[in-house]
């Protein structure tokens, strides 16, 4: 299927100077991305897509600031090129960075790689978010990048925010939840930078010996608890290939990957965060993309996907509120005290 762009290249041609040559990168379902070739120069192009947004979403600005900040850190990132905060010049604000040569899997399983490879990717991985919620997020001019208390309050709060203003089917299992998260806040940790999405579908892998290239997609980037971080990469050990190419059910062992203990311990090795994480940390997670999914359900509905699969991923929604009740059920009594 060919996506076309939701922007006159002719526009894009005109601010780059030279014809351009584009070719979308599918896999996303937030903001449109494209690869651009102008002038013999390999670059993205990341924009906020057109139409109506939650507030918020979509902030190409806040990626572009944080990949800017990480520039010369021990992250692997793109060099930044240059942000367009002026929406007369493609109807929407972007920014261009320079592409990175790397793979990029649809899956947590990798199935391009050995299983050995396998393995050091996924723990490369656990070492790249350990050095990043070790960075001195003030030293680096992120001071007002989010607030740094109350953060999981705040979530909580932006996620049942975000759910009600989507005007979602009703779900009386999302209500219930969004009542137990409110009321069962965990204890916050020192807080760090967090990406957000960190995923292997957001990881680039190239090199010998295998490893992370590059760290995208920072568009839901904050000030936090780095456990939200950890939270969401251990919920596709619970998901399926099925759901957005988990782990569950599949033979980690024969396929070289590591579990989560093994991703874990190799993250507080690294000096990451070693608070445990626990089903209310966990939970939340799946909750928090429930209501993902239902605004890439939303914004199918409205014509403004980025992805031709939108509508199938977005129907995962009532999957991953039936895993938060799960694993918040499968507490025992004496776990869901320490939790409150």
């Amino acid at each position: 299927m060919t996506i076309a762009p939701d922007f006159d290249p002719q526009r894009l041609e005109r601010f780059l100077g030279g014809p351009v040559h584009l070719e979308a990168v599918n896999g996303g379902q937030s903001n449109p991305t494209w690869f651009v070739t102008c002038k013999g120069q390999a670059l993205v192009l990341r924009k906020k897509p057109a139409g109506a947004t939650l507030d918020s979403a979509h902030a190409v600005e806040r990626e572009f600031r944080i990949l800017s900040a990480l520039q010369g850190t021990d992250i692997p990132v793109p060099r930044v090129v240059q942000m367009v905060a002026d929406p007369e010049v493609l109807g929407t604000p972007f920014y261009l960075m320079e592409r990175v040569t790397g793979q990029v899997s649809d899956t947590s399983d990798l199935p391009e790689l050995s299983p050995k490879d396998r393995r050091a990717v996924h723990l490369d991985a656990a070492r790249v978010l350990a050095r990043l919620h070790r960075l001195d997020w003030r030293g680096l001019g992120l001071a007002d990048f989010g607030r740094d208390t109350a953060y999981y309050a705040r979530q909580v709060r932006r996620w049942c925010g975000q759910w009600a203003r989507l005007e979602a089917r009703r779900d009386a299992l999302v209500d219930e939840l969004s009542a137990y998260f409110a009321t069962n806040i965990p204890p916050e940790n020192p807080t760090t930078i967090v990406h957000g999405d960190y995923r292997m579908g957001n990881l680039m892998h190239g090199g010998q010996p295998a490893r992370i290239v590059s760290v995208l997609d920072w568009e839901l980037s904050t000030l936090g608890d780095p456990l939200a971080d950890l939270a969401h990469w251990a919920m596709f050990y619970d998901l399926t290939p099925a759901q957005m190419g988990g782990l569950a059910g599949l033979d980690m062992a024969e396929l070289g990957l590591p579990d989560r203990s093994a991703f874990l311990d190799s993250y507080v090795a690294a000096g990451g965060c070693a608070a445990p994480l626990s089903s209310w940390h966990r939970a939340f997670a799946m909750f928090r993309m429930a209501v993902i999914l239902e605004g890439i359900t939303a914004r199918a509905l409205a014509g403004q996907a980025t992805s031709p699969d939108a509508c199938a991923v977005g129907a995962l929604a009532p999957d991953f509120a039936r895993l938060a009740e799960g694993l918040l059920s499968a507490d025992t009594p004496e776990q869901r005290r320490r939790s409150e």
